[in-house]
């Protein structure tokens, strides 16, 4: 399927990454309807733009994109299928592993379904912070199972382009190491230095520079949520934890033993910062999807 035949969608789930999807398929001249357990999150959804509420009445959509939380997503997607909702379906879980097998365990249509994630930083609550432009550029990965069928890919490859993103395809435990590496990991590090602050005096904090704040920002994402995306992607977040703890133990036993090379062996540690730091900004000037698999390891 071309991005042009796409023309009918239902999305479920009202919540940022939903609704973003379909303020840009309506954008592109889809017609999406939308569903949601809250009936308040469809109404603000169908102010912004994104659609008109789904009913029954509503024929089979050419897709359907389930846009819930990684613990609803196999249940939500069984009783779309179950119910006719579409011919093809994908999600936005931003974890894959766990979702991609239960739906097999399931029995959710295999055929008719391909499992995605778009990359388009953390959700705020609500359709507020929503936008047709939220995945412009962005990368947006498809797990297809062995027996996708070319047109179930055709299909998800079309809600892509037409959301202005740059489709990769990774295997489901290949996208969860990924996302552990990138930023799973990384928030629960952060959250654990910004934790060092919560019951700081201002006075105290008033001596912080600009820097620091940067540093612990991504700490202020809905903790119930990166709960159950932690949970969901146990395995691989424990991997990176234990080598950064490694790493840190490492550093606190040279400056406990304190002998004449701690200054040596701590540049060392820290000269292999700078190097990832420099590597994380040379890759944000990466134009393309392919370009920065060129670049090196996934």
């Amino acid at each position: 399927m071309s991005a042009a035949s796409l023309r009918t969608a239902v999305v479920i789930g009202c919540g940022t990454t939903g609704t973003s999807v379909a303020l840009a398929l309506t954008r592109a001249g889809v017609e999406v309807t939308l569903v949601d357990e809250n009936p308040r999150a469809v109404s603000e959804a169908v102010t912004a733009g994104a659609g008109t509420a789904w009913t029954p009445r509503c024929p089979p959509a050419d897709l359907v994109v389930v846009a819930t939380p990684p613990s609803e997503v196999v249940d939500t997607l069984y009783s779309a299928q179950a119910r006719g909702l579409g011919h093809v379906y994908t999600d936005t879980a931003v974890t894959k592993d766990i979702v991609s097998a239960e739906a097999e365990l399931r029995g959710c249509d295999l055929k008719g379904y391909v499992p995605g994630h778009p990359l388009a930083g953390p959700d705020a609550p609500g359709p507020t912070a929503a936008g047709a432009n939220r995945f412009t550029g962005r990368p947006w990965i498809l797990c297809p199972y062995e027996t996708t069928p070319g047109r179930v890919l055709e299909t998800a490859a079309a809600l892509i382009e037409l959301c202005g993103a740059h489709r990769l395809e990774l295997a489901p435990h290949v996208h969860d190491r990924v996302v552990a590496e990138l930023s799973h990991g990384p928030h629960l590090v952060v959250a654990a230095l910004a934790a060092r602050f919560a019951d700081s005096s201002p006075a105290f904090l008033g001596l912080a520079g600009p820097e620091l704040s940067d540093t612990v920002r991504t700490a202020a994402g809905d903790p119930w949520a990166w709960s159950e995306i932690l949970a969901h992607n146990a395995g691989p977040v424990a991997d990176v934890l234990d080598r950064i703890a490694g790493q840190l133990a490492r550093a606190a036993a040279i400056l406990r033993e304190g002998d004449d090379l701690a200054p040596l062996e701590l540049a060392l540690a820290l000269e292999e910062g700078r190097r990832g730091e420099a590597r994380l900004g040379a890759a944000g000037h990466l134009r393309t999807v392919q370009d920065a698999c060129a670049g090196g390891r996934v």
